[in-house]
């Protein structure tokens, strides 16, 4: 069929024909059929289009104005429009969207496949872990003017029932947010009233830039089933549903709990990793902590004259380390948890560390005094013999554990401030990474002590 045989056709309405271009030994160029849809009206190019053979559309289209594109698509059904947009080369599918504006991101997005969605939104620069990912086009938009009558007639014939059909969004007409209303207000108000006359004026929408942990976080704050998500110029993109969210709050908690146990976050659950994996992502910290748990052992090589003299000091090494890094753990685990639910930033440091340190000092003093007593409860009633120095023992290992764990608090709590300072996972200074800093650094405190305190007596 020749070019001009199917613009004859196409003024005459005779698009039935158009089914056989393609077939035969002359094959018009998408060029310059498109050019040809084109010369038409609207509606008749539309008709012209939608008539071609299914295999030449996408073609076709990536030649059309952009205008024309878009009334296509929205003429034609979900399905149809689906393929096309989905069967274009990425470059004219990026430059499709790229040309849309305000809310029209949100009605064509909905065709993309979800590979196809990411990576379109990779070309409009959303960051990849911001809310754009995972916002769903499907949701209920009304025009402020219309009266509640006329909105719930528009709902029922243009959507199906839905999760995002809990709150209708208000919006002008550019799709710019003015308000949310929950769907019984809708239900409940005279159908004859208009739909500003039931705006409450408040609603809480997310920026479509913001991190999956700002969406997390305000669903939290504002106990909603679905947020708004819209762009720098207020227009709604899309929604976010609390389902959603659920799924990026166990996903983010699981993964901080993997970290701060002491492994590399899996990428599958547990059930579903295989063995090799699972060695993997635990061998590489275990290595690092059993490297680090090396220097408690030069450590004490340094002090062995010490340990020899007064072998006593031996027995406690065990209840000095384990209180360090026990105090080091809860202060960590308090302070990620803290600021994974935005109660502390890191400007909040110097208030972290003032109240950590009285908080070990006052930690410190009651486990010392436990200690205390213990070695002169056992001494006096003979059931251990310390030396006649057993004071001073004593009191080695009560302010041992005040240093010790003063210490351990102190490097729980900033170790997560300043890894978040360096752009880094709080929840990578896992429970084992500070017990074992502070197990090394807990002997050089026991045995300095030791060694002012038992000066010329034991040492």
């Amino acid at each position: 069929m020749t070019q001009k045989e199917i613009k004859t056709k196409i003024s005459k309405g005779d698009f039935g024909s158009l089914a056989n271009i393609g077939k035969g030994r002359k094959v018009v160029d998408p060029a310059e059929l498109a050019k040809i849809i084109s010369f038409f009206p609207i509606d008749t190019a539309i008709k012209a289009f939608v008539a071609l053979p299914e295999p030449s559309q996408p073609k076709t289209f990536a030649y059309l104005s952009k205008e024309l594109q878009k009334q296509i698509i929205r003429s034609i059904s979900k399905e149809k429009a689906s393929v096309i947009l989905n069967d274009l080369a990425s470059d004219e599918r990026f430059e499709f969207y790229s040309s849309l504006k305000g809310g029209e991101h949100s009605s064509f997005l909905k065709y993309l496949t979800e590979q196809h969605r990411n990576e379109t939104f990779n070309f409009l620069g959303y960051p990849e872990k911001s809310v754009a990912r995972f916002i769903n086009t499907d949701f209920a938009a009304i025009e402020i003017q219309m009266t509640i009558a006329e909105a719930t007639e528009l709902l029922r014939n243009t959507h199906q029932d839905s999760e995002t059909l809990n709150v209708v969004y208000v919006v002008d007409k550019d799709g710019k947010l003015i308000d949310d209303i929950p769907l019984r207000r809708l239900v409940l108000n005279d159908p004859g009233k208009k739909i500003e006359e039931i705006l409450d004026g408040f609603y809480v929408a997310l920026q479509i830039n913001e991190s999956r942990e700002d969406a997390v976080a305000k669903f939290k704050e504002y106990d909603r089933v679905a947020l708004p998500v819209v762009n720098s110029d207020n227009v709604l993109i899309g929604v976010v549903t609390v389902d959603d969210v659920l799924d990026i709050a166990e996903q983010q908690d699981t993964k901080a709990i993997q970290k701060f146990g002491g492994l590399e976050s899996l990428d599958f659950p547990y059930v579903h990793t295989s063995f090799f994996a699972l060695v993997k992502k635990r061998a590489g910290w275990l290595v690092i902590l059993f490297l680090g748990e090396m220097l408690t052992a030069t450590a004490m090589g340094y002090f062995d004259a010490e340990i020899s003299k007064a072998i006593v000091l031996a027995l406690f090494i065990p209840l000095i380390i384990s209180s360090g890094g026990n105090s080091g753990s809860q202060a960590a685990t308090l302070i990620i948890r803290a600021m994974a639910l935005k109660e502390l930033t890191i400007k909040d440091w110097w208030y972290v560390m003032r109240r950590e340190f009285f908080s070990g000092l006052t930690l410190g003093v009651i486990l010392g005094s436990i200690g205390f007593i213990r070695i002169t409860l056992w001494q006096n009633l003979h059931w251990f013999n310390y030396t006649e120095h057993y004071i001073l023992v004593a009191s080695t290992i009560f302010f041992s554990l005040i240093g010790i764990v003063i210490w351990g608090t102190l490097s729980g709590s900033m170790i997560p401030i300043v890894l978040k300072k360096f752009g880094v996972d709080p929840a990578a200074s896992s429970a084992p990474f500070v017990a074992t800093l502070v197990d090394v650094t807990g002997l050089v405190i026991y045995f300095s002590i030791a060694a002012i305190i038992l000066k010329g007596t034991l040492l």
